[in-house]
């Protein structure tokens, strides 16, 4: 017989054990889920990566998964930049107090030739993701 183990259609950083999940795990690491035993699901963009890719159709809920990753290195001390080339897509990240954010193509581009020496690979590289929508 299969397993019929069914997942949470939804986390919240609300629900029991969660927050303390989160806090567990060490600098450089974010929650992307939990397994069907309760186990975290992280990734260590310190050890394995650099960079971290979420490709869904639209919908999919890879918007959702971004904003959780930078809520979570903003959490560890991270600075964010926000690249959002449609101008309304990460409208919430305008106000964060450590995020760059840029929403036209001359900012954009600015940004990306003209980051301070700090944001080197190393430096950014917890808080580097790329979206792709299939």
């Amino acid at each position: 017989m299969a397993n019929t183990t069914v997942l949470p259609q939804m986390l919240y950083f609300t629900d029991p054990g969660l927050r303390e999940q989160i806090e567990a795990l060490p600098e450089g690491t974010a929650l992307i889920g939990i397994s069907t035993t309760g186990r975290a699901i992280a990734v260590d963009l310190d050890a394995k990566s650099p960079h971290v890719l979420v490709c869904t159709a639209t919908g999919g809920g890879s918007t959702t998964m971004l904003r959780s990753l930078t809520a979570q290195f903003l959490h560890q001390g991270a600075h964010a930049l926000v690249l959002d080339p449609k101008r309304i897509s990460h409208l919430w990240a305008k106000s964060l107090p450590t995020v760059t954010h840029r929403g036209n193509i001359a900012g954009i581009h600015d940004a990306l030739v003209h980051s301070p020496p700090s944001w080197s690979a190393a430096s950014t590289s917890k808080a580097t993701s790329t979206t792709c929508r299939a």
